[in-house]
């Protein structure tokens, strides 16, 4: 018997025969690993509820010969649970799950920093505290980072001539000096660029400081600029309700 542990987060699950799951996991060590939960969906289930989409767990696995089996599951972080009853919060979090697992094609192969992106991410999320659009798009823009797809947001993706550019362009790579310009290219406000940096490096006094109006822009250039690389449409991110967080008073 060939047994094997590490820690992950629940990407996405899908029923196999009449009591079983596939459970696709992004771990910490090993990369994406899927993997069989023998009668999980019985109502008598060690662990049935613990495998549930965003779960963070300590999860022990049995080699197998097609895909491997999960022994043993404890709960490292319940994200699920603050997510699945807020709209806006569920729908970012399916779209990183589903970005993520999108991202790494490859089973097996270690993703650490993929892993803890998408585990600083989940925890935003179910904190509570930052709005989940911009926790969203910051997770994509990082996680494209990861993925050598990083926009160019202060220098020329073309020639590389330090900004400040106007204009963007996602075939091109992001903004583009004037002798690189192409057809097609968007002109985004300035602001939005500084929230775009902003995310991209974390700088949240500067991100939460943003209007609707600059997140809303903002967001449909990074959507754009991830999907071309991934060369078709994620399912989630229709989804996502782009709702900023509203303001306490005073602030």
């Amino acid at each position: 018997m060939s047994l094997y542990r590490d820690t992950g987060v629940v990407l996405r699950v899908h029923k196999l025969g009449e009591a079983d799951r596939i459970i696709t996991f992004l771990t910490r060590r090993y990369g994406k690993v899927r993997a069989v939960a023998k009668g999980v969906r019985r109502t008598t289930s060690r662990f049935g509820a613990r495998l549930e989409p965003f779960g963070h767990v300590d999860v022990q696995f049995y080699t197998g010969r097609t895909l491997d089996v999960i022994t043993q599951v404890q709960t490292v972080d319940a994200f699920a649970l603050p997510l699945v009853g807020d709209y806006q919060r569920y729908t970012a979090a399916s779209a990183i799950a589903e970005t993520a697992d999108r991202l790494t094609v490859e089973e097996g192969e270690p993703a650490m920093r993929l892993y803890l992106l998408v585990v600083g991410a989940l925890r935003a999320l179910a904190d509570g505290q930052r709005d989940a659009s911009l926790v969203l798009d910051a997770f994509l823009l990082r996680a494209m980072a990861f993925a050598g797809w990083a926009p160019a947001i202060t220098e020329c993706a073309r020639c590389g001539l330090p900004g400040p550019h106007t204009a963007f362009n996602v075939q091109a790579g992001g903004l583009l000096c004037g002798n690189c310009r192409v057809p097609g290219s968007v002109h985004p406000a300035p602001e939005v660029l500084v929230l775009l940096e902003s995310l991209l490096h974390g700088d949240w006094d500067v991100a939460e400081a943003s209007v609707a109006g600059t997140r809303r822009d903002a967001s449909g250039i990074v959507v754009a600029h991830l999907q071309w690389h991934l060369e078709r449409q994620l399912k989630s991110l229709p989804l996502v309700e782009r709702r900023a967080k509203e303001l306490q008073p005073g602030k």
